[in-house]
């Protein structure tokens, strides 16, 4: 089945440099409109491009459906004429997972912007792709009812993104990621099929679970156009810590030795001292001391109904933590410090783009292993001649590393720096890691696949897609290598 790929990746080549004919564009706009159908430079380039480095890949057209009944029309034109067809939502992702690296449509999902249903019996909601996490978050909050994925970008991302790259964040650790949320999806495939793939019920053993066969793949299989969400009560209060260690290590070791104590925080964040530099100076409104000795930081939340057993857990936290070399920690005591103290940790990849371009690797081990990890990653950075500023879920043992091109040359920046990446991702693997926790596959780590799966095990994932997609239409070029 391999072959397959081969064959269509060469027709998508043919297309590079050739527009896409008037006669196709010209059904486009008869399907969505003329006024949502773009092929002017501008708006290619603002639609060819992600968080990912500073990559640019344009599409051929820019359009903007409303409906999945549209959305079926325009993939069964593509898949006709074999025309590549990518997936886009908010732009925020961070492994190219948006790119149309070889052309064609680039399906941009924001008009799909509605909440259709908040199910309050049911603690369930029925939404639309291109709705913003944030905005989600905060009316099901109103209703006294909490979705509680938090990906770090979630004021801009869109929902649709967060359920193709099954996204974590900082609240991972206690409640999940996006996949234990999503009961049901109206997909729409890429020969033009809509189909849903589950029911909205909290248990379903019904055949293959198609549902959460399509979280997670990234706009490979099937365009999303519902999600039906898993709710949960909303919890009433919560206890901050920031907890400053003289050794960026103890503070990964730290991690474990919490756990171990018979406590889930809600959230267990780590930053290293670059991290928190970084952070400081892109936030200048945030005033917190940090003194030379202190090398990291851990955030750390505990929540729940009762405050008195928070603070219960908050003590023991404090017992854990004092056994290793720290400084004074820090409580949270109104929500404008909460806050503060979330705004930094969140801001960390932002401020570190603001100062350079970088490469982000999204690696995830047991958390028990993040010390070998952190050590292991600053080791391949001085061999291979690269700066890393690192932080991260370490609850989940999920560290984001990001590597800072700076003063690098292009030449070291091409082909010393992936070398240190295959070594980073090869450290992963051997502690019983993977390659990516939540950031996804997409464009930028496909290379990369063949470390962390077998021959056989690829080869089964190309038979997969060829079931979805047998002319390979769909965000071709991602996640396969």
């Amino acid at each position: 089945m391999k072959y397959y790929f081969l064959l269509y990746s060469n027709s998508f080549l043919q297309m590079k440099n050739d527009s896409l004919s008037p006669i196709i564009i010209a059904q486009l706009e008869q399907i969505v409109g003329q006024a949502f159908v773009f092929t002017d430079q501008d708006t290619r380039k603002e639609y060819g491009h992600d968080e990912t480095e500073d990559y640019n890949f344009p599409p051929h057209v820019v359009v903007k459906p409303r409906t999945a009944a549209e959305i079926s029309e325009i993939l069964k034109i593509a898949n006709k004429h074999k025309i590549p067809v990518v997936p886009i939502g908010a732009r925020t992702g961070l492994s190219g997972g948006a790119l149309s690296v070889q052309g064609g449509i680039g399906l941009a999902m924001e008009r799909f912007n509605q909440i259709l249903v908040l199910d309050e019996q049911n603690l369930q909601v029925i939404t639309e792709p291109g709705v913003i996490t944030q905005v989600l978050r905060q009316t099901v909050a109103e209703k006294g009812l909490c979705y509680p994925v938090d990906p770090s970008s979630m004021g801009s991302c869109f929902i649709g993104g967060n359920v193709a790259e099954n996204a974590g964040g900082a609240r991972a650790v206690k409640y999940g990621v996006t996949k234990d949320y999503v009961l049901n999806l109206e997909v729409v495939l890429p020969t033009g099929e809509i189909i849903w793939t589950g029911a909205n019920t909290l248990k379903n053993s019904t055949g293959y679970n198609l549902t959460q066969f399509m979280v997670g793949s990234e706009g490979t299989l099937g365009i999303i156009t519902k999600i039906v969400l898993k709710l949960i009560p909303q919890q009433k209060h919560n206890v901050l810590m920031l907890v400053p260690f003289y050794e960026a290590d103890q503070a990964c070791e730290a991690v474990s030795a919490i756990f171990r104590e018979g406590i889930v925080p809600s959230a267990l964040e780590f930053m290293e001292r670059d991290a928190i530099d970084w952070s400081l100076k892109f936030n200048d409104t945030i005033q917190i001391e940090v003194k030379e000795a202190v090398r990291a930081h851990l955030l750390i939340e505990v929540d729940g109904n009762y405050p008195e057993i928070l603070m219960a857990e908050a003590e023991k936290i404090m017992g854990v933590v004092e056994q290793f070399q720290i400084d004074d920690i820090l409580f949270a005591d109104t929500e404008d410090e909460k806050n503060a103290l979330w705004k930094m940790r969140r801001s960390v990849g932002e401020a570190v783009k603001s100062n350079s371009v970088y490469k982000e690797e999204d690696t995830v081990v047991p958390r028990y292993e993040l010390p070998k990890l952190l050590k292991g990653i600053k080791s391949i950075g001085k061999k291979y001649g690269f700066q890393s500023v690192c932080y991260g879920h370490a609850g989940d043992g999920n560290l984001h590393v990001n590597i800072i091109k700076g003063d690098l040359s292009e030449s070291d920046w091409a082909i010393q720096v992936p070398k240190g990446i295959r070594e980073i991702f090869e450290l992963t693997i051997a502690l019983k890691g993977t390659l990516s926790g939540e950031h996804g596959i997409g464009y930028v780590q496909k290379d990369y696949m063949e470390i962390a799966f077998s021959k056989p095990h690829l080869e089964l994932m190309e038979r997969l897609k060829y079931v979805f997609d047998p002319n390979g239409i769909l965000n071709p070029g991602k996640i396969l290598p």
